[in-house]
């Protein structure tokens, strides 16, 4: 719930409002007015959004100043294959426009986090006045980020993957992302209140520890213990996974739901459902969830097939990573930190258009960090998302 905040708060939200809105002037007086009146609704609702937070942050030097239209790189662990990050690229796009930066998106083409090593460690302070990259391996790409953050002192946002502790080690301003223990636990108490007792994760890359973490968070919101957490690992292309997951389910039809923790095993785990016979001695369905949004799992909501799915809103980590990065850089690196920074992000009625066209729900900040998820994709709220599915959902 929006509050009246404390003087010097309210005092602070007002005067960044106003600059917000200068910055975006609108043409007619009617629309001038109703922009204002907007950013004045949403201005006490700014400390909640941020977590009343405006204490400085520990910042790298920065030794020259910024040119006028900035330039950053965004460098993600991303296979080119792999389709999930166009919500991710086109939420950059946009941030670009409304924030005046230019952003190179760049990844290495296999995946490999040896060649994402090799992009951070060529980026150059003459081309880029920020860095902004995930972590998908932050032991890894430790020496990279090193020679960004250490050697040229270069702002440094992290998203995505990794821990905002891995984050802030790496020397980072922030990290904007999921945590995954807490996405799992909060879809388990849910799936709890439905009655569901027992559950198998169906995890198709299980050498990442944010995988374990998504399964285990779901079994503690069962009310059951970590570890009595079960995991099904999956490998290979999904006829095989299909074949894997039908042996698991003649195996142990005792087992109440499933987890999926992607598109990836949730696509062959969504056939199995369906090629499921009905009837009195047909196997009993599975109470099924999925983290992540995908048409295929879109389509099982509204069937019925899928229960809910866990969105961790992929377009708030980049339309907010830009968004800061940019904001950070036009106000000339403040010593003073983040905290005004995030002020007159959240101000601008821009950025609350595009989150609310697109039906996402802006995390408050939980001090350092901001939450992208998990948000929740139920029948209640699927036409939208489906309306922008693997584009900005």
């Amino acid at each position: 719930m929006c509050g009246r905040p404390p003087a010097q708060v309210h005092w602070a939200s007002q005067a960044f409002a106003r600059e917000a809105f200068f910055l975006n002037p609108v043409d007619s007086t009617k629309e001038r007015r109703m922009a204002s009146m907007s950013c004045v609704a949403r201005r006490a609702c700014l400390p909640v959004l941020l977590g009343w937070s405006l204490l400085p942050l520990a910042l790298p030097a920065t030794a020259v100043s910024p040119p006028a239209r900035p330039r950053i790189a965004f460098v993600s662990h991303a296979p080119d294959s792999d389709t999930w990050w166009t919500t991710i690229r086109n939420a950059i796009q946009q941030a670009s426009e409304d924030f005046g930066v230019d952003v190179d998106y760049l990844n290495p083409h296999d995946g490999s986090i040896q060649e994402m090593g090799r992009i951070l460690n060529g980026l150059s302070t003459q081309r880029y006045a920020g860095v902004i990259t995930t972590l998908a391996d932050a032991r890894g790409l430790a020496p990279a980020l090193h020679q960004v953050v250490g050697i040229g002192h270069m702002p440094l946002i992290t998203v995505n993957s990794g821990t905002g502790e891995q984050s802030k080690q790496a020397g980072a301003m922030l990290h904007i992302g999921q945590p995954e223990f807490q996405a799992g636990l909060e879809a388990g108490q849910r799936a709890a209140k439905e009655g569901v007792r027992s559950f198998v994760c169906l995890n198709h890359y299980a050498s990442s520890a944010a995988s374990h973490e998504r399964c285990q968070g779901f079994a503690q919101g069962l009310g059951l213990p970590v570890s009595a957490t079960a995991e099904l690992e999956l490998s290979g292309n999904a006829a095989e996974m299909q074949q894997r997951i039908v042996q698991y389910q003649v195996a142990n039809p005792q087992v109440q739901a499933w987890l999926a923790l992607g598109p990836t095993s949730a696509h062959p785990a969504i056939a199995v459902i369906r090629a499921m016979k009905s009837g009195a001695n047909a196997p009993r369905r599975p109470y099924f969830v999925s983290f992540d949004v995908s048409q295929e799992i879109v389509g099982g909501i509204k069937d019925g097939v899928v229960a809910f799915a866990i969105d961790q809103q992929p377009y708030a980590q980049g339309y907010l990573s830009v968004a800061l990065m940019g904001e950070y850089l036009r106000q000339g690196a403040p010593a003073s930190g983040l905290g005004l920074v995030k002020y007159t992000v959240y101000a601008q009625p821009r950025l609350h258009a595009r989150m609310s066209k697109y039906g996402i729900e802006l995390k408050p900040s939980n001090g350092r960090d901001i939450n992208s998820g998990p948000g929740f994709v139920t029948r209640a709220n699927v036409e939208k998302v489906e309306r922008f599915s693997g584009q900005y959902r």
